[in-house]
Formats: C-alpha cells, sequence, structure tokens
C-alpha cells in the first residue's frame, strides 16, 4: 500500500542462488514474480498491486496512454507551423500550404523569426509568443535548431510535435546523439513525438480534415489507415491506393521512429470507427513482443496487412549451435512474428495493395473453395491454376448447381468450375451465374472475371456482379482485364486487373479466415514446471561468468521442466565411465565433455551403441586419444543410456536481441542445417502452435506413419517444445538452448543430446503505464 501511496508500481527483491526456502516465499506471496538469474543470485521483480489481473490492467492502461498521445497527432484542437514560410519550394511553406487547402478544422498558427502575415495569417516570432493552447506542432526547420524549439514547445504545453527535419539517427553518430536528446527532453515533459526525418500526418474525417504533411496531394477519404516508416514510399502508396479505389482514414509517416510507433497508432485505430483496414510498411521493430501482443488483439476485429522491408533477422548472433545457424540471415522470424499475431505478410507492395483492396470491403472467406465465373475460358484456367498454387480448391459443382444455372445461360456455356460463360455472356448471365454460385454452398467465395468483347457493356456486366456481389452469402471478387475499368459501378466488389492478382488476395484473406476461426491458446506454463530449481541452476552457473552449462546443469535444468531425457552418469574418468555402463546396463552411448566443445560429432567426441564396460573403456580411450591429437582437453564423459525412436528432430530456441527468444522445430540430427526443414515460432508457444510447427515440417510423414510406419507419439514433440520455450521465456538469461537430436516414437519423444548457453541477460527497466504526475508514458524507443 506505501509503495503504490507513493506512486511505485514494481518491487524487485534479490536472493542467494542456493536459498530456495526464500525464492518459496516469494513465490506463495502472491506477487507473481518474474525471476531473473544472476551470478550467484536470483533477482525477483513483482507489481506492487497484489490484486488479481495486475498485469491485464497495466497493458490496459498502457494502451489508453497510447490512444490519448496519438490522439493529440491525429485529432488536434489547434496545430502550429514552426518553420512556415511563403517561399516556394520550402518544407514549411508546404506543410502551411496543405494544412490550408485540407480546411483543418481548428486554428493554423504560423511561426517563423521574422514575424509579419505567411499566407494571409498571422505568424508569430516564436512559439512563446502563441497565446493560445496548441496540441499539435509540426517542425521544418534545419535539425541544428529543433533541441531548441523543441524545448520552447515543451514548456508552451504542447501536446505533440511532428518532426519531419532530417539529420537525426539516419545521419550518424553525431544525428544519434541529437535524436537521444530529443527523445529525453520529450520523455522530461511528457510531450510526444512523431519522426524525426518523416513525411507527417493525414488524416481525412471531416470533422478534423488534417494535412500536417508535405505530401504533394492530398488523398481520398476512406476507411484505410496507413503507417509507413518511409515518407517516399508513403507517397507512392498514397497514389496507388487512390488508383485502386481506395482511399483512407489516415496516413501516418514515422520516419525514425523516436517514440510514437505502429504500436501506439495500432492501439489507436483499434478503437477508430473510421478504420477498417490497416497498412504498415515496416523497415524495424523496437519492442516485437509488444507488437505481436497488440496486434493478435487487433487483427481480431481490424485487418492488419504489412510489407517488411529488410527482411533478414534483426541483431548478430553469435551462435554456437545449430538453431542460430538455421536462424541466422532468414526472414523466418518476422514471419513468424506477423503469423502468429494474425498479421497479413506480403512480399511487395502490389499484393498490399490487393490485399487491402479486397479487405476493405469484403469479409475473410470461410473456407478456401472458390468458384470461379468468366466469359473467356483461357483466363478461367489461369485463375484456377493460381487459385490451386496459392492453397485454394476450384471445386468441382454438382449436378445440383449446374442444372439451377443452365437455364440462365447459353446453351453452349460450359458449367464446371470454372464456369465458362463464353463470349456472348450477357450482364444477366454474369448476374445469374454469381448467385447461382454463391447461394450453392459448394464455394466460400467467388471469382468473377470479365473479358470485354465487342459486344457487351462493361459497366453493365459490372453493375450486374456488384448486384449479385450485394446479397451474396460469400464475398466477391471481380477482374476486369481492361485498362479503365468501371470501378464506381462495382461498388464493394474489390476490382482486380489479372486473375492471378485475385487469387493471391482470396489466398490471404482465407488465411485471415481460418486465423480468426482458431481457438485461443491456453496462456499456461506446464503445470509442473519447477521455476525456481531452474533458477537456481542457471544463477549458479552464472557464477561462473557466460558460456554453455555442465552436463549435471543441464541436466538438472531438462528435470525442473520436465522435458524427458535417457538416464546417464556425468563422470569425469574412464575407469568411472565403465561403472557407470555396468550400472545403466544394456548398450550406452559415451560423450566427452570439454571447455567450448558445443558439436560433439564432429569433434569424433560421441561414441552409441557401447555394450558392456569393456566396450566403454576402450572407446573413452580412444576417444581421449582424438580429441588430444585436435588439442582438445576433456574434462569428463557422459554416459548416457541408449534411446531409441526412428525420427530426428531438432528443438532449440536462440535469444534474438530485437525479437527475444525464437523457436524453431526442424529436421534434427548432423543433417539439421544442411535440409533447412525448419518452422520457427516466437516464445512462448503453446500446444496449437506446437502442433502447426510440427505439421509444417516436410519430414511429418514420417512422424504420421509414412509407407505403414508406426505412427510416432506428435503431442511428445509438441510438449517438448511448449517446455522448452516456457523455459527460455521465463529466464531471458538463456541466450540459446538445443535440444538434437529428439528422438520421436510411438512410446513418447527423449530429448538425447542438449546443450545450453547462459549470459547475463542485458538490463530492461518495465515503463510505467502511468507516470506519478498522471502524465501518459513514453512508448518503445522503436516499435
Amino acid at each position: 500500500h506505501d509503495a503504490r501511496t507513493a506512486g511505485i508500481d514494481r518491487l524487485t527483491a534479490v536472493v542467494l542462488s542456493e536459498n530456495l526456502p526464500m525464492l518459496e516465499v516469494f513465490r506463495d506471496s502472491g506477487f507473481e514474480p518474474v525471476l531473473r538469474a544472476r551470478p550467484g543470485e536470483v533477482e525477483l521483480e513483482m507489481p506492487a498491486d497484489l490484486a488479481g489481473g495486475a498485469r491485464a490492467r497495466y497493458e490496459a492502461r498502457r494502451e489508453a496512454a497510447a490512444v490519448e498521445a496519438v490522439r493529440h497527432v491525429l485529432r488536434p484542437r489547434s496545430v502550429a507551423v514552426i518553420g512556415a514560410t511563403a517561399r516556394d519550394g520550402s518544407v514549411g511553406a508546404a506543410v502551411l500550404g496543405n494544412l490550408l487547402a485540407a480546411g483543418f478544422t481548428g486554428p493554423v498558427i504560423p511561426v517563423n523569426r521574422r514575424g509579419g502575415t505567411v499566407a494571409g495569417l498571422a505568424a508569430y516570432r516564436r512559439i512563446d509568443d502563441v497565446p493560445d493552447p496548441i496540441d499539435l506542432a509540426v517542425i521544418a526547420i534545419p535539425a541544428a535548431g529543433v533541441l531548441e524549439v523543441a524545448a520552447a514547445c515543451a514548456r508552451h504545453g504542447v501536446r505533440a510535435i511532428v518532426v519531419l527535419s532530417d539529420g537525426f539517427a539516419e545521419a550518424g553518430p553525431s544525428g544519434r546523439r541529437r535524436q537521444q536528446e530529443l527523445v529525453a527532453l520529450c520523455r522530461r515533459s511528457g510531450m510526444r513525438l512523431v519522426g524525426p526525418n518523416c513525411l507527417g500526418v493525414i488524416v481525412t474525417d471531416p470533422d478534423v480534415r488534417l494535412d500536417a504533411s508535405f505530401a504533394p496531394r492530398l488523398p481520398r477519404p476512406g476507411r484505410v489507415a496507413f503507417l509507413s516508416q518511409s515518407g517516399a514510399l508513403g507517397i507512392a502508396v498514397v497514389d496507388a491506393l487512390d488508383e485502386r479505389g481506395l482511399g483512407l482514414s489516415a496516413f501516418v509517416s514515422v520516419g525514425d521512429k523516436a517514440d510514437l510507433s505502429s504500436n501506439d497508432f495500432l492501439a489507436y485505430w483499434d478503437a477508430d470507427p473510421r478504420t477498417d483496414v490497416v497498412l504498415l510498411y515496416l523497415e524495424s521493430f523496437g519492442n516485437p513482443r509488444r507488437f505481436a501482443r497488440l496486434a493478435r488483439k487487433v487483427a481480431r476485429r481490424t485487418p492488419i496487412v504489412a510489407v517488411k522491408g529488410g527482411r533478414s533477422a534483426a541483431g548478430a548472433r553469435a551462435a554456437g549451435s545449430h538453431t542460430g545457424a538455421l536462424l541466422a540471415g532468414s526472414g523466418a522470424v518476422v514471419d513468424a512474428l506477423f503469423a502468429e499475431a494474425g498479421v497479413i505478410a506480403t512480399d511487395t507492395l502490389g499484393e498490399l495493395f490487393d490485399i487491402a483492396a479486397f479487405l476493405a470491403v469484403q469479409p475473410a472467406p470461410r473456407g478456401r473453395r472458390v468458384g470461379v465465373v468468366t466469359n473467356g475460358g483461357g483466363l478461367g484456367i489461369l485463375c484456377a491454376d493460381a487459385c490451386e498454387v496459392r492453397g485454394l480448391d476450384v471445386v468441382a459443382l454438382d449436378a445440383e448447381v449446374a442444372e439451377r444455372l443452365r437455364p440462365h445461360v447459353s446453351a453452349k456455356a460450359a458449367l464446371d468450375n470454372p464456369v465458362d460463360l463464353l463470349a456472348e455472356a450477357t450482364p444477366e448471365h454474369f448476374r445469374r451465374a454469381v448467385d447461382a454460385l454463391a447461394g450453392s454452398g459448394a464455394v466460400d467465395a467467388v471469382i468473377a472475371i470479365y473479358v470485354p468483347p465487342m459486344v457487351s457493356d462493361p459497366r453493365a456486366v459490372a453493375a450486374a456482379i456488384h448486384e449479385a456481389a450485394g446479397r451474396a452469402p460469400v464475398p466477391v471478387a471481380a477482374v476486369m482485364t481492361m485498362a479503365d475499368a468501371p470501378v464506381d459501378a462495382l461498388g464493394g466488389v474489390p476490382v482486380y486487373r489479372f486473375p492471378e492478382e485475385a487469387a493471391h488476395a482470396l489466398a490471404h484473406a482465407a488465411r485471415r479466415g481460418e486465423w480468426l476461426a482458431r481457438d485461443e491458446d491456453d496462456i499456461a506454463a506446464p503445470p509442473d514446471a519447477d521455476d525456481l530449481a531452474a533458477a537456481s541452476v542457471l544463477a549458479g552457473a552464472l557464477r561462473r561468468g557466460p558460456g554453455w552449462l555442465e552436463p549435471p546443469e543441464v541436466a538438472a535444468l531438462l528435470d525442473a521442466y520436465g522435458i524427458r531425457r535417457p538416464a546417464q552418469h556425468e563422470v569425469t574418468s574412464v575407469t568411472a565411465a565403465a561403472r557407470a555402463a555396468r550400472d545403466l546396463g544394456g548398450p550406452v552411448a559415451l560423450k566427452a565433455s570439454a571447455p567450448g566443445l558445443v558439436h560433439r560429432t564432429d569433434a569424433g567426441a560421441v561414441a552409441v551403441g557401447l555394450s558392456g564396460p569393456h566396450a566403454v573403456t576402450a572407446e573413452a580411450r580412444a576417444m581421449d586419444a582424438r580429441l588430444r591429437s585436435r588439442g582438445i582437453q576433456r574434462t569428463g564423459f557422459v554416459v548416457q543410456a541408449m534411446a531409441s525412436g526412428p525420427v530426428e528432430l531438432l528443438v532449440g530456441v536462440v535469444a534474438d536481441p530485437v525479437f527475444g527468444p525464437v523457436v524453431a522445430c526442424a529436421a534434427g540430427g548432423t543433417s539439421a542445417e544442411l535440409l533447412h526443414d525448419t518452422s520457427v515460432r516466437l516464445a512462448p508457444v503453446f500446444r496449437r502452435a506446437a502442433g502447426e510447427m510440427v505439421r509444417s515440417l516436410q519430414l511429418f510423414p514420417l512422424l504420421d506413419g509414412f509407407r505403414g510406419a508406426p505412427r510416432c507419439d506428435v503431442g511428445a514433440v509438441e510438449d517438448v517444445i511448449v517446455r522448452l520455450a516456457t523455459l527460455a521465456d521465463a529466464h531471458p538469461e538463456i541466450a540459446e538452448a538445443e535440444c538434437n537430436p529428439v528422438l520421436a516414437g510411438p512410446d513418447g519423444a527423449v530429448a538425447v543430446d542438449v546443450r545450453v548457453r547462459v549470459r547475463v541477460p542485458p538490463s530492461v527497466l518495465p515503463e510505467p503505464a502511468l507516470s506519478p504526475t498522471g502524465a501518459p508514458p513514453m512508448s518503445d524507443a522503436t516499435g
């Protein structure tokens, strides 16, 4: 109570790693502590609020603060333009002109050094001279003067600033220092920042009519919000959307994303009744785990479509495991983030527009069955091919559907799927065919394709398709293969130039429908996981410094999280290895341990199928000789009971500096990197996602009884994934962990060879949901 009264919302305790009783006291206190292993000690961080749902309330306050901050940017009551001028070709003149041309509904206040009059408005020499409150200030002056002007804005009580100036983080070390000073100033004052180095913001709502940008023209009003990290790309996208008949509710260029980010704008657009689709162009993530949580929530109601530039894994990885090699330099991590969060990821801007055109006016289909109607047989075939390639099913139509169609089309029409109405098809033929297909129950979506022959009126055909789509119980898309398609006559039907574009957009929409239909996972850790025991092991290991865990520590860590492993003994001598083999009985594997030895097989430090103490003794001596010849000094042996299972997999995790723990499931053994059969998710991974990972692998048929082989226990493999992901998510001191191979068979899955590397993780302090003064918090630096 005293902590909350004083404005303290987090408490921290430090306990020696061996003091398990005290750790248990904190675990049972009801604080729900977050554990971090440090060298020789465990740090516990807890919310001061003991009431249930503390974390959910924290996130809710954080989102509310973000929405309020963005409101001052996108719905300001007044706007000042600092650097406003009448000089042609200047950014300040373009911004002021755009604000006036758009008809901003509040006061527009020019500020420049000379004062006087600009564009017919009285100008002030300094922001301090303005007598009225200002919600938003747009700064369009050289970078060297921005800090001084921003400080003046803070003194005046300006709620948010948009810094158009370049010369910040993108300009090298001096620019980065300037940006850090700007952000620090904003944080101290509670003033929010868009940019720097951005194009500005636009809102088409007739109640606002804000064009605080230097974009060349105002986009048409619509129900699509677009956020871009690139200003130039933003201009191109606005033009392309306009050409496709799509309008914007808002456009935001975030530039260097020093403060307000995609996370904050997503939270705002989630509650915006004028936005039906959100488009994102991102080049970087600052807090991708928060992005994933927020996007998953928003995407349930509002489709999010994203193009990400620079699709390589963020940050360099000094990885010694197969897992690190599989993930390094790939776009798999970004794809995993988007897929799990329900974000529709596209590779090109063309796809971004195509999908936006569909989802802005049509719901996601409930399945993958597609009906195609065309007056050009070749185009219908191309469309069917494109659908099949993208995982859609152009289903065969039953006789009943054909019979309903027959009286309303040409006698020569082909009533299979695609339905070919032939060149003489009339608007009525199109209307009847779309009606029959959409209402048949045999398809989940319809694509109507029109090629203009000499004898028909494209506008009449478009109107007929629009009429049928208006009463269709499934989504409808149109393809009109002509330069000047009558888009206005199609109304709420998305229109494409070529069949492949429609098929691709529909495939993405179908995946969204599947994502919406699936159940939410149970967000719960394995009930038998002993988090305190794991933290104690890791803290004890960190006392030595960063590096790979010793075999006994690895075994204890696996046991703490219930990851099944073969029985084993850790010994230091050849004689003890022979005794361990006798105690275990049956065939054993012998593995040497040495500092820095990660890939044992490559070093000749693994032998399997050894029967009896004599075989173990002989192999141990030979192994010692091999290692000495390579300059490796053995420190011990692991003698392990042989495990069986027909399928080898890899389950691993790497701590990405930006994305957090990244979990991989792949074909295992020594060929893991060669086969590159990998599925990736971000931790935590729960049962449904783990099942999707396993089933997406090319080797899944081997697990599922390929050619009469016994089926493996896939649930046991999923369990290993869930437990390892939960372990890594709970303990950020784990830099990488890998179970390779995991042997899967009918009787379960066992992690045969496991390695874990630890380091003291970067210290990250949680941002408060609200400051003690009630000012909104700063959001993630980028995100």
